[in-house]
């Protein structure tokens, strides 16, 4: 079964764009996608690339438009909407005192924790609503998915090779 998945993401994506799209993922992002590389058996630095690099392609998208988006959400007539909207905010809001605080290093820290839901989506969505500068905000975010990269690469490939040392 676990073989036919694999030859499955192999055969509909391979492994380098199964691990790419598996970190652009909200919630997912790296933490998912480094674990997925290892499984498909991607040398561990090419996985780290490709996980980063995932990861940062909505990072830009997310601080220069998500405050507009989340602006029409709420003002939206759609309750749905309005209600994703005021989640979305305050998310955000939540962590703003801490993260406002140490502004570079509270967003490069917040992402660099390998935990659902601390990643470079959250991390964008507090950087633009605390108005953090574009390319402090971009920088800091790529800091911190680096450093999460690092943890998850070190942790999935070194709990790959205890399971081959004791098979």
């Amino acid at each position: 079964m676990i073989g036919a998945i694999k030859d499955w993401i192999i055969g509909v994506f391979g492994a380098r764009l199964g691990v790419v799209l598996c970190a652009m993922i909200p919630i997912i992002e790296l933490r998912g996608a480094i674990p997925l590389g290892a499984f498909l058996e991607l040398p561990w630095w090419q996985n780290y690339i490709f996980a980063v690099l995932g990861n940062m392609i909505p990072v830009p998208f997310i601080l220069l438009f998500i405050t507009k988006f989340i602006g029409w959400m709420t003002r939206c007539r759609v309750k749905f909407f309005q209600k994703i909207g005021s989640w979305l905010t305050n998310k955000a809001e939540k962590n703003r005192g801490k993260i406002e605080k140490y502004s570079f290093w509270g967003v490069c820290l917040f992402v660099a924790v390998p935990l659902p839901v601390t990643g470079a989506w959250t991390g964008s969505l507090v950087a633009a609503t605390i108005g953090m500068k574009f390319w402090k905000a971009l920088l800091s975010c790529l800091l911190g998915v680096m450093i999460a990269g690092v943890i998850m690469t070190l942790a999935s490939y070194g709990v790959v090779a205890a399971f081959a040392f004791f098979a």
